[in-house]
C-alpha cells in the first residue's frame, strides 16, 4: 500500500513540475514582450534580455498615434461583436433544426457544415477575393464580416447540434401543443436551456473574430475599415521596424484578450465540456 502510495505521489510531483515547465514557457514570452514594450528600441537591440529599470509608456504612446491604433481598436470592436452574434445566432438555429426536425436533409446539410470544418481559410482566399470583387463588396466591411460568419459557423454549428440534441424534448411538444410556433419555441424554451453552450460559443468566436489577420488583410486595402491585428502588422516593416513600437502595439492588442479569456475562463471549460456531450 505504501508503495502504491509512494507512486501517486512521485507521479503528482512530475505532473506538478511538468506544467510549472509548461506555465513557464507560455507565460515567460509575453512577460518578455510586455517589458521590451517598456524599453527604448536601441536598449532591445543591444540587450533584448536585460531588464531597464526606467521603463516608460512612450512606446505605447507612438505606438498608438503612428498606428492610429484607436481606429483599429474600434474597428475590431465593431468586426468582432456583430460577426460573433452573427455567427452564433446562425448556428444555434441550424442547430435547432438540425438537432430537433428530423428531415432526411438535415443529415446532407449538416454533413456539409462539417465538411466545413476541413476547410482552412487558405485554401479559398483567391476565389473568395474574386468572388468579392464581382460582387463589389471586396474593401468594404459587409465584405469583412460574411466570411467571418461563414468561416465561423461549422464549428458553432457543431457545438450547438450536439448540445440541443442532448436536450429533453418533454418542454417543446407540450409548447408545440399549447399553440406555440417554432419560432416561440426556439426563443423561450431552447435559448434559454442552451445558455451553457451560447456562452461558450460567444467567446470562442469572439477570440477567433479579434484575432483574424488574413481575411483583414487579403480582403480590404483601406486602413480606415482594418482591424487591429493588421494595423500591429504595419509595424513590422512600414514603421522603420522600431522593436519598442512593435512591442507595444502587440502588447495592445493582446493584452485585451489575455483579460477577456482570464474572466471568462470558468465559462469556456463548463460551457465547451456542455457543448461536446454525444450527439
Amino acid at each position: 500500500m505504501e508503495v502504491k502510495t509512494n507512486n501517486m505521489n512521485s507521479w503528482k510531483l512530475f505532473s506538478y513540475i511538468l506544467m510549472a515547465i509548461f506555465t513557464l514557457i507560455t507565460i515567460g514570452p509575453l512577460l518578455w514582450t510586455f517589458f521590451s514594450s517598456l524599453k527604448p528600441h536601441a536598449l532591445i537591440v543591444q540587450s533584448p534580455f536585460k531588464l531597464f529599470m526606467e521603463w516608460s509608456p512612450a512606446n505605447y504612446i507612438s505606438a498608438w498615434k503612428l498606428g492610429e491604433m484607436g481606429i483599429l481598436f474600434l474597428n475590431s470592436i465593431f468586426y468582432s461583436t456583430i460577426a460573433t452574434v452573427g455567427t452564433v445566432y446562425l448556428a444555434l438555429a441550424a442547430g435547432y433544426a438540425f438537432a430537433k426536425f428530423g428531415f432526411r436533409i438535415s443529415k446532407v446539410f449538416y454533413a456539409f457544415f462539417a465538411a466545413g470544418l476541413l476547410i482552412t481559410v487558405h485554401s479559398v482566399l483567391v476565389p473568395l477575393f474574386v468572388m468579392e470583387n464581382w460582387l463589389g463588396i471586396d474593401n468594404t466591411r459587409i465584405g469583412v464580416l460574411i466570411p467571418y460568419i461563414g468561416f465561423g459557423l461549422p464549428f458553432q454549428v457543431y457545438l450547438a447540434t450536439s448540445f440541443i440534441k442532448s436536450l429533453p424534448t418533454s418542454l417543446e411538444e407540450a409548447a408545440r401543443i399549447d399553440g406555440a410556433t417554432y419560432m416561440q419555441v426556439f426563443w423561450k424554451i431552447v435559448i434559454p436551456m442552451a445558455v451553457p453552450v451560447t456562452v461558450t460559443m460567444l467567446i470562442y468566436a469572439f477570440l477567433g473574430n479579434w484575432n483574424e489577420f488574413v481575411l483583414i488583410m487579403v480582403l480590404t486595402s483601406d486602413s480606415a475599415i482594418r482591424s487591429l491585428p493588421a494595423g500591429i502588422n504595419a509595424f513590422a516593416g512600414g514603421m522603420a521596424r522600431n522593436y519598442g513600437f512593435q512591442f507595444a502595439a502587440l502588447c495592445i492588442g493582446t493584452i485585451p484578450m489575455i483579460l477577456f479569456y482570464a474572466a471568462f475562463r470558468k465559462q469556456i471549460a463548463k460551457g465547451f465540456a456542455a457543448g461536446s456531450l454525444k450527439e
